[in-house]
């Protein structure tokens, strides 16, 4: 039987990169603590199985020493009074596939002759909050009064994003990191991030936040998106410290755009909130949200126009077999 010669301190570190105790191994693992303890090799499929487990490939475990982790954006979230936390493998994964998707619609839209849209790096962080909402809100055509007022905050949130969607941005919500429901994204290490670009621009809003809370981040990395800034923020408080300009700036943009949306959805969140959790939804509607309208709908043509083979476009989408992306071309409207 062949052993690999990985470093204990590898496997520790992949353990504690994962927030994984040693309790939280099934049985195969059992020989876990002589493998980090170095007195014992793990065999190639062990490896393999334990690089599953803490979400690490393979090949980083035959390192020589582990790598130093960073967020692949600007980390704007506030450092208050310490060093910002090492970032989970949740929170990593879910940001290299938001930029996997990005790079894959940025190249189907230069193929559609798709020209640069013309609200991304509009403005300043020195513009000033009210005129840069009102920009906002008419480049979405969306009215207070009119299309989001008097609505439930899921359908206000509903309805701003599919706003967003109309003028180019690709909106992704999701609580997990992409199909798989184990890996929950957890509100307190992130909210949402902005990955700007003036063909694609792509919003991410963490779906295990609330409602309420998820309308404000939206309305937060949009206002990243006219600045032309990248960006993975948590929401602090205006007075927290160590917060950046731009994050004060947004903060701002994002409560002058939501305007008297607040006061309504106050008499309405508790009743919602209180059942966000509650159903899982209609499954292809809930994968299509977790993707983006947008992204999905062209990765679905485009593979039944035989332009993108079904693996990719399997991988991409995170679903299993050609009914399932079939089931959700019909959502979708797309005759398979």
């Amino acid at each position: 039987m062949i052993r690999v010669p990985v470093k204990p301190e590898l496997l520790r570190w992949a353990r504690h990169r994962a927030g994984l105790r040693r309790s939280a191994f099934p049985a195969r693992f059992k020989k876990l603590p002589e493998w980090e303890a170095g007195r014992l090799r793990p065999t190639l499929r062990q490896l393999e199985d334990f690089a599953r487990k803490v979400h690490v490939p393979v090949g980083t475990l035959l390192l020589d020493e582990p790598p130093e982790e960073s967020v692949p954006i600007p980390d704007y979230r506030t450092v208050g009074s310490g060093a910002l936390p090492q970032p989970s493998p949740n929170l990593l994964d879910t940001i290299y596939l938001c930029q996997e998707r990005q790079a894959w619609y940025q190249d189907y839209l230069r193929s559609m002759g798709a020209e640069p849209l013309d609200f991304v790096g509009s403005l300043a962080a020195n513009s000033d909050t009210r005129a840069a909402a009102e920009a906002m809100r008419d480049k979405l055509r969306i009215t207070v009064d009119g299309r989001l007022g008097h609505r439930t905050p899921q359908k206000a949130l509903s309805a701003c994003i599919a706003s967003a969607e109309s003028a180019g941005v690709l909106v992704m919500v999701s609580g997990i990191v992409g199909s798989n429901p184990r890996r929950k994204l957890d509100p307190r290490e992130f909210r949402g991030f902005a990955l700007a670009d003036s063909l694609a621009p792509l919003v991410f809003v963490n779906g295990l936040d609330a409602k309420s809370a998820q309308m404000f981040t939206l309305a937060h990395e949009l206002a990243h998106l006219w600045l032309e800034i990248s960006a993975l923020s948590n929401l602090p408080s205006p007075s927290a410290p160590g917060i950046r300009t731009e994050e004060v700036w947004c903060n701002a943009v994002a409560a002058e755009f939501l305007g008297p949306l607040a006061a309504s959805w106050s008499r309405k969140v508790a009743q919602h909130e209180s059942v966000r959790r509650s159903g899982g939804g209609d499954f292809y509607r809930t994968a299509i949200s977790r993707l983006s309208r947008p992204f999905t709908r062209a990765v679905i043509a485009d593979t039944l126009e035989g332009r993108t083979r079904y693996t990719d476009a399997l991988r991409m989408l995170g679903i299993r077999n050609q009914a399932t992306l079939d089931r959700m071309a019909g959502e979708l409207g797309l005759t398979p």
